[in-house]
């Protein structure tokens, strides 16, 4: 079996960065060899005014991955990676794949990023929700939901610390070994508080950390989400600690946003209008921010 080989079931767009085009490339850059299956192929990312492209079908995907069953291919993945999906009947199959991974390689790690909406809206039909929730995060190791979905699988909304502890908990009681809330707003105004919790196998107490980020401009980004969860799934996959692998996810994604915003204010002029070209990401352009991740905000560790 190969080591450190990603199956990554994610949305791919030809224009940006958003699915796949953002985990795909940091993966690679820490080491990682990764299988891409696009789950919709689009012109671009919603923040566009056009978007043309096609949605994969639950069917498309089972011959798909059938090939890759059929020639054996199956059991060299170490890690099954899980983000956009198009159609509710897709996401359903992904329940099959995960299991025929699993059988080929009982060592493997499912890490499940829940997408389906941020703030307060959703990307997806909202049938979404009981689907990952009573059927693909039981299967997970790692989950990597924002606020708003976090909030959603659970059903407690976060108006404090001991919330956002509630949820990871319960993401634990459904057999979820490494959960993640990759920002939530309780360090508003200013800065992003992620919430990180590990229940080792056969432990009984989780080990608990979080992260305050600073905000970087006032402009949203499309893809940080998906950026995060493959930053993620590298680090926790190679560092000692959940928290150091929380810390240089962190570094990583911090940098690439600033390098974007960086290439905002150089090529915006003041009054006129920030396009969705100006929002991309510069993720190629971080490439040593992604390799070498310069860890200046550390995690503070709850006991």
């Amino acid at each position: 079996m190969a080591t450190n080989r990603v199956l990554s079931i994610q949305s791919h767009v030809v224009h940006g960065y958003v699915g796949n085009k953002c985990a795909t490339f940091p993966l690679q850059v820490l080491g990682f060899d990764v299988d891409p299956i696009n789950s919709v192929h689009l012109s671009n990312h919603t923040g566009y005014k056009h978007i043309r492209g096609q949605k994969m079908n639950d069917s498309e995907l089972t011959d798909v991955f059938e090939g890759i069953v059929l020639n054996d291919l199956h059991g060299m993945y170490s890690h099954l990676l899980t983000g956009y999906i198009g159609t509710p009947q897709f996401l359903k199959k992904i329940v099959d794949v995960v299991k025929t991974l699993k059988k080929a390689n009982p060592n493997l790690v499912f890490f499940c990023d829940p997408v389906m909406g941020d703030n307060g809206k959703f990307y997806v039909p909202e049938t979404f929700v009981d689907i990952y929730r009573d059927e693909l995060i039981p299967l997970a190791d790692i989950v990597s939901p924002n606020q708003f979905e976090a909030e959603l699988l659970t059903g407690i909304k976060i108006k404090s610390e001991s919330d956002a502890w509630a949820i990871l908990d319960t993401f634990h009681k459904q057999g979820v070994k490494i959960a993640v809330i990759s920002s939530t707003d309780i360090g508003a105004p200013d800065n992003l508080l992620a919430f990180l919790s590990e229940l080792p196998k056969g432990a009984t107490k989780p080990k608990r950390s979080t992260l305050l980020m600073p905000k970087i401009g006032s402009v949203n980004f499309t893809g940080t989400g998906d950026l995060f969860a493959g930053l993620f799934l590298a680090h926790i996959t190679t560092s000692p600690e959940a928290s150091a692998a929380l810390e240089k996810t962190v570094a990583s994604l911090q940098a690439v946003i600033h390098n974007t915003a960086q290439h905002l204010s150089a090529v915006v002029t003041p009054g006129t209008t920030i396009t969705a070209v100006d929002r991309e990401l510069r993720i190629v352009q971080s490439k040593k921010d992604i390799e070498e991740p310069k860890v200046v905000l550390k995690a503070q560790i709850h006991k």
